[in-house]
């Protein structure tokens, strides 16, 4: 499921449940717990839980992503993600990222590693097939620096919700590199299982910068008509914020990510 719907479950099944992220550095350890649901049509189609620890200036996320419901009888997909980083001041800087999943027989990892901000080694199983040069906007050399893996990538930290949107993610998934720009659209409240209170809606663009084909329908119609809006909320008295709903337009429907639950826990 991560690689086959590469753009939108990177940046939302992947990237989303990073709301069991991370809080303000603490001399004690704190974890907190995420569990989403992703609906096609106001049908269930996927599953994701997250845990994540904190102590000092690390943290370390693992969870479970999985197909449901209807979406099973089509593409069976389950897996299991972890990443782990350094929070220095407010930015994130991951140290490894990894994604184990199976789709019906078929195994697939992603494995990516970094340094003082920058990728130093990717590893994607199976390999890639060969690409067509006159397709394929490869990598360049500056395109894997100062980027966040798909665990960090909508992480925010922020003095207030008032200052959560309006900023750019470098945003890096094994294959693909693309920039992810939040504006301002509206604050509203929310409730579920851990968390009643404010959240602040950001509009989502996508602008796939290297590592993809050309003329690519799925990621054209994101980059020019999808319709993408990400909900923020804090957690705690941390500075952090995080997904707790979002939507994405595709070309065939609404995918939406809602949080059942988003705690911290003992």
């Amino acid at each position: 499921m991560l690689r086959s719907s590469h753009a939108v479950v990177a940046m939302l099944v992947a990237a989303l449940p990073t709301s069991a992220l991370a809080a303000a550095p603490a001399a004690t350890a704190q974890s907190f717990k995420g569990e989403y649901t992703v609906s096609f049509l106001g049908l269930s189609v996927a599953k994701a839980k997250f845990s994540s620890h904190y102590q000092g200036d690390s943290y370390f996320i693992d969870g479970t992503v999985s197909s449901a419901g209807i979406a099973t009888l089509f593409d069976d997909t389950s897996g299991t993600i972890s990443s782990k980083g350094k929070i220095l001041g407010q930015q994130m800087q991951p140290q490894a990222f990894r994604a184990d999943y199976k789709s019906g027989k078929k195994a697939s990892v992603v494995d990516i590693r970094f340094a003082n901000g920058a990728v130093t080694a990717t590893q994607v199983i199976p390999e890639p097939k060969k690409r067509n040069p006159k397709t394929w906007i490869p990598l360049g050399g500056n395109d894997l620096t100062s980027v966040l893996d798909p665990m960090a990538a909508t992480v925010i930290h922020a003095d207030s919700l008032d200052k959560v949107c309006g900023r750019k993610v470098k945003f890096y998934d094994g294959e693909m590199r693309a920039d992810l720009t939040l504006t301002y659209a509206s604050k509203g409240s929310i409730s579920v299982k851990g968390y009643k209170g404010d959240t602040v809606t950001c509009k989502m663009s996508f602008e796939p910068v290297a590592g993809y084909r050309k003329g690519r329908k799925a990621l054209n119609y994101l980059k020019n008509k999808s319709q993408m809006m990400v909900t923020f909320a804090p957690l705690g008295q941390t500075g952090v914020y995080a997904p707790i709903h979002a939507t994405v337009g595709t070309q065939i429907g609404t995918l939406t990510v809602s949080a059942g639950r988003f705690e911290a826990v003992e």
